[in-house]
């Protein structure tokens, strides 16, 4: 099939999808699994054991056995077949439980676009495609209004992700996919297997619902248009599922309901069977979904919940519990002189984030814990430390994490404790796990140790990031945003604020490593209403690139330039900093794997100006923001298609009549080499 469509007129269309698929951006870091070994029986003795079912027992022994807790006590011997492990200063936990997350689950592909008619441009694949989003296959509703998707189906071992979470201590996640209205089906996983069914606990655990309206002009495109399609779905659910009871109970003269797939996914959930997540994080986003929940019966769980504690007795009548996000907001070390000052809500929702949980364990409100997004998942049990420090007991925290989210997820019988009988998921440290100072010593899945990330390098070797950015955002709707990004870096840690398109915030959970590689978290304003959002990218002297996920959306990229911060150690610029003549008619060649797909770049410059046309199969279109330096050039444009407006952000180096680079745009990016085929000028 793939040669019969190398030389079909979508040949690059589909093998550029294939390479974005594949690409760095999107694919799957190699599987690094818990260590197969062929001992099956473990002791790990003369430890501490936090049982969490009953007392602290000081010094203890935990034997294991194929996978299972089979004993665990003061006056517990090893078995002669156990590998025994000298627990002497380690404590001993549940295997902790993120209950609720996306770990597992890869970024969604773009849906097939409908084909152009004959004789229209064909655009490449990571332009063409509309907002990235699983979709299950014959589905009576569209992307993002689809129940019935399972995560299961869509789990994939292994990963960096994973990785850091059991490197955290996680030993297990609820997962769902991010995006859409009726998201899908969750599933509660291990963190450690060789196949998605080794790693999967219990599916499916709950249907999620988001409130973000579907972007693109797809309906529903308002929050009323979003609770307007939910209160049809459930009650067409409702009407199913009475239409196929009358038929089962006399289907003689009877016509025989019409099958769906969405609406018969939606019961089980409308007769109350099991619980729906529904994210909200702010107090009127959290009545909302409660009355939604009120009105249809639902067995609801709020995800987020930041400003909960405001809704405390209500949720407590309700008795609808929280999955408590632990993405706190992080003080900025050093003001921006030059940005606005933070908005009251800001400092107020930094100073109370922290507070919320114990406000919730006051008033009687059960809840547990999620990573909900970090970005450095050793803040998972930090931002639990911080937690207990603003007032939740230690008790409170720990079951937040473990028996109390094994609950909120119908898996107390198996998980949540040390107890004989159930599922050998143990977190092991050195130090209390609410102590800064806590290593990770073991984590054991399943009955065996897992693999866990060696420390990080020291922070002195962090590439550097401190200064004032200005960063330009391409959204996936097509959308210009531009933000102003104040850095400030200790280590490998990174603060700050932004200020601009998305609102006045500050950063949290922010890292980075010594090959520039960042990420960081925000609360954003976007489309009229709060979000989270999380920043990825590199930076190189004074450029970072890199892409921005909005919850509920699908990834826009960005670029970004430093004003008068310190430049990246290497070498200095070829001829002392020159500024390379890019006057002329560039032959362009963007790869594409097997295939490659021609345009033709023609420049003019004027100092450190660009201007000119890009000419392919979309036609010819003027470029805007063009700028060349030493280190490099860049530019924008905008390509039409099928109706849409793309904006394409192109950045690259030069030296003589070479040049590459890659080009960004919010469905990916494709990397491009050109030549001059005649010098026009020399560098200046």
């Amino acid at each position: 099939m793939r040669k019969a469509l190398v030389g079909s007129s979508h040949a690059v269309v589909y093998l550029m999808a294939a390479l974005l698929a594949f690409s760095p951006t999107f694919h799957l870091y190699a599987q690094q699994q818990a260590t197969v070994e062929a001992v099956n029986t473990y002791a790990i003795t003369g430890a501490r054991i936090v049982t969490v079912a009953g007392p602290v027992i000081e010094r203890g022994t935990v034997v294991i056995r194929n996978g299972l807790i089979e004993a665990v006590g003061a006056n517990v011997s090893p078995p002669p077949d156990a590998r025994v492990i000298d627990g002497t200063g380690l404590t001993v936990y549940p295997g902790l439980i993120d209950a609720n997350s996306s770990l597992g689950i890869p970024a969604p592909t773009p849906s097939p676009r409908p084909t152009a008619s004959p004789g229209a441009a064909q655009l490449p694949a990571f332009l063409a495609q509309p907002a990235p989003s699983f979709s299950a296959p014959n589905s009576s509703q569209p992307p993002g209004l689809q129940p019935e998707v399972m995560a299961a189906d869509l789990i994939r071992p292994g990963g960096e992700q994973i990785e850091a979470a059991r490197s955290a201590g996680i030993a297990a996640a609820l997962t769902a996919p991010r995006e859409g209205i009726f998201i899908g089906q969750s599933a509660l996983i291990n963190l450690a297997g060789d196949t998605p069914q080794q790693m999967i606990i219990r599916s499916p655990v709950a249907l999620h619902i988001g409130f973000t309206p579907l972007r693109g002009g797809t309906y529903p495109g308002s929050l009323m248009g979003v609770f307007a399609a939910i209160r049809q779905m459930f009650l067409d659910a409702q009407r199913y599922d009475q239409a196929w009871q009358t038929y089962e109970r006399n289907p003689r003269g009877l016509r025989r309901p019409e099958p769906d797939k969405s609406l018969a996914a939606l019961v089980p959930y409308v007769k109350g069977q099991l619980p729906v997540v529904m994210y909200a994080d702010t107090e009127r986003e959290i009545r909302r979904a409660l009355d939604l929940a009120q009105e249809f019966n639902l067995k609801a769980i709020i995800a987020g919940g930041t400003e909960a504690w405001k809704v405390a007795d209500r949720l407590r009548q309700q008795r609808v519990p929280v999955l408590v996000s632990l993405n706190f907001p992080r003080r900025t070390t050093a003001a921006n002189p030059e940005a606005d000052p933070e908005p009251l809500r800001v400092l107020r929702l930094r100073v109370e984030a922290p507070r919320n949980p114990a406000r919730l364990a006051a008033a009687g409100v059960a809840f547990a814990f999620q990573s909900g997004g970090l970005t450095n998942m050793a803040d998972f049990l930090n931002n639990a430390a911080r937690a207990v420090e603003n007032g939740l007991a230690r008790e409170e925290a720990l079951r937040a994490m473990t028996i109390r989210a094994a609950e909120i997820l119908g898996v107390a019988d198996r998980l949540g404790t040390i107890e004989p009988g159930k599922i050998a998921n143990l977190t092991i440290t050195r130090g209390d796990i609410f102590d800064r100072n806590r290593r990770i010593a073991y984590v054991f899945i399943d009955g065996r140790p897992a693999e866990l990330r060696p420390e990080t390098a020291a922070p002195g070797q962090a590439a550097g990031a401190s200064g004032d950015w200005a960063l330009r955002i391409v959204s996936a709707e097509g959308r210009q945003l531009s933000v102003t990004l104040s850095l400030q870096q200790q280590g490998d840690r990174l603060s700050g604020s932004m200020q601009g398109d998305l609102g006045s915030t500050e950063i949290a959970n922010g890292s980075i490593s010594s090959a520039g590689e960042f990420r960081f978290t925000a609360r954003i304003q976007y489309e009229g209403q709060t979000t989270e959002a999380t920043f990825t990218g590199t930076v190189q002297g004074n450029e970072m690139r890199g892409s921005v996920q909005i919850v509920g959306r699908s990834p826009a990229n960005f670029t970004g330039t430093r004003a008068g911060g310190p430049r990246r150690a290497g070498p200095p610029p070829q001829d002392g900093g020159a500024v390379p003549d890019l006057s002329g008619t560039w032959s362009l060649t963007f790869d594409l794997g097997d295939q490659s797909l021609p345009a033709t770049l023609t420049l003019q410059q004027r100092e450190r100006s660009l201007t000119g046309t890009l000419q392919s199969t979309l036609g010819t279109v003027e470029i805007s923001d063009g700028f060349v330096g030493p280190e490099g050039f860049r530019f924008a444009t905008t390509v039409t298609f099928d109706g849409e407006s793309l904006n394409l952000a192109f950045s690259g180096t030069a030296q003589g009549d070479q040049m590459s680079g890659t080009v960004f745009s919010s469905r990916g990016t494709v990397t491009f080499k050109g030549t001059r085929p005649q010098a026009r000028g020399g560098e200046r």
